[in-house]
């Protein structure tokens, strides 16, 4: 590339903020540069076609008075593709301005393209160690002079100084020939994330972690491979993506060995962070018990119960079909009687469409007595019902191994023990494992893993030496 014959296009544009799908510009300005020095401005008002909310009016002072006579897009379009006619497209957190005005021309039917550099990320490698790389905070660094601040003209004057030192310091143009190479992907990467934390992001299994300015977590994902799927969301033209990478400051990783822990420990984080951009996972869900309790009458009774814990618990569910079913076995396999099993509301005898094995409890044809009995023992075939068994899979480095505890059917967490330390008993493992609270989505992902692998990796209870 002849980089004393490049033509550069220094923009900003000042915009609606209704999100990526709905911003519309309400000012630009486009400097045309080559070999440092201005050749030509582009500035004006645009009338967005919609009303430019309160906040935004406060942050830049313009407002729908303003842009009442001003032209719209469609009526500068032929100008603004004019100033960017075979000239490298320069801003200020570039993936921001380039994304509002391609699809200002894509309303327009029009495929608009261009190679970009970021002053942002052109920054941190040449000026590193800013306590800031705002455009703010950055000129008043520099001693750039930033007049008219959240202006389209102002902002751009300044980019226009700040874009000046970046190509004295590059007078090779290493890094800018680097920024353009197509592999590079720097112009899509989140501007306030240095690229050196994604090339140290390692490509194993694990979890990783999007965090703000402020570190609070803002998205939680999982992983096969952890550097390939973080570089994955800023190669996408999704909207989330994008607004997830103009928050993003910073990213934490946790490597698991497999796949398995990782969606569990996802699903642990998302509970724990209830992240801003994580959609899934966040919707409470209801768990259901089959409980037990006596009547007047000294019967005792069972039923499903909405709760997140009670005192006469029998098992719990994470679906309400799968615990009707349990309990529909209970009162087949050991003759209970449907309505003293909450399978029916009547007062009098059971009829039971499908159960018609009742002894007479409901018609006080069968001693209480014995009805327990009979509840009893299907109580007590219900918990030795409920499995306790390990999940051993691979651990974060060929010398380990990673154990999943399941104890009486609930999820208790995992751990990573050493390929020669023996785990051949509950009590052993316990000692080795992260405790975990149980919930929807690690009984979901539990169950699916135990369907996927039809039981290997699994070690139950049985099989191990005591």
């Amino acid at each position: 590339m002849d980089f004393n014959n490049q033509v550069y296009a220094v923009v900003d544009v000042e915009t609606t903020g209704k999100g990526l799908g709905g911003n519309r510009i309400t000012e630009i300005c486009i400097v045309r540069m080559k070999e440092g020095e201005i050749l030509d401005k582009f500035t004006s008002l645009v009338n967005p076609q919609q009303p430019i909310p309160g906040f935004i009016t406060q942050l830049t002072g313009i407002d729908d008075h303003m842009v009442a006579d001003a032209p719209l897009f469609s009526e500068i379009a032929v100008d603004v593709l004019r100033f960017f006619e075979d000239a490298i497209f320069v801003a200020h957190n570039v993936g921001f301005d380039y994304n509002v005005i391609r699809n200002e021309f894509r309303r327009l039917d029009v495929d608009f393209s261009s190679k970009r550099l970021c002053t942002v990320r052109l920054s941190r490698k040449l000026l590193p160690n800013k306590s800031s790389y705002s455009l703010g905070r950055l000129c008043h660094s520099l001693s750039i002079p930033l007049d008219n601040r959240h202006r389209a003209e102002g902002d751009t004057d300044a980019t226009v100084i700040l874009f000046q030192r970046l190509l004295s310091l590059d007078d090779d143009h290493e890094v800018i020939t680097e920024f353009l190479k197509v592999k590079s992907k720097e112009s899509t990467l989140p501007p306030h994330v240095p690229k050196a934390h994604f090339d140290q992001l390692p490509s194993t299994p694990g979890i990783y972690l999007f965090k703000d300015q402020s570190h609070k977590v803002i998205y939680v994902g999982k992983a096969i491979n952890i550097k390939k799927r973080v570089l994955s969301h800023f190669y996408t033209k999704k909207s989330k993506s994008y607004l997830m990478g103009q928050e993003m400051h910073h990213i934490d990783f946790e490597e698991t060995g497999n796949e398995a822990v990782a969606l569990l420990r996802e699903a642990d984080l998302i509970r724990h962070h209830y992240p801003k951009f994580n959609s899934a996972q966040k919707k409470p869900r209801n768990t259901y018990q089959i409980i037990s309790y006596k009547n007047q009458r000294g019967v005792i009774q069972l039923a499903v119960a909405v709760s997140k814990s009670f005192d006469y618990s029998v098992i719990t569910f994470y679906n309400r079909a799968q615990a009707v079913e349990k309990l529909e076995w209970m009162c087949e396999e050991f003759h209970l009687c449907p309505r003293y099993c909450s399978l029916q509301l009547t007062t009098g005898r059971c009829t039971h469409y499908k159960l018609r094995n009742c002894e007479g409890i409901c018609t006080h044809e069968e001693e209480v007595d014995y009805y327990n009995e009979k509840v009893l023992k299907a109580i007590d075939a219900l918990q030795n019902d409920k499995p306790t068994f390990i999940i051993k899979e691979k651990g974060r480095h060929p010398e380990e191994n990673c154990v999943v505890l399941i104890k009486d059917g609930r999820y208790q967490g995992y751990g990573f023990v050493d390929h020669d330390i023996p785990v051949s008993t509950i009590d052993e493992c316990e000692s080795y494992i992260k405790r975990k609270t149980p919930n929807y989505h690690t009984h979901q992902i539990i169950n699916t893993y135990l369907r996927k692998n039809e039981m290997r990796n699994v070690v139950v209870l049985d099989q191990m030496t005591a």
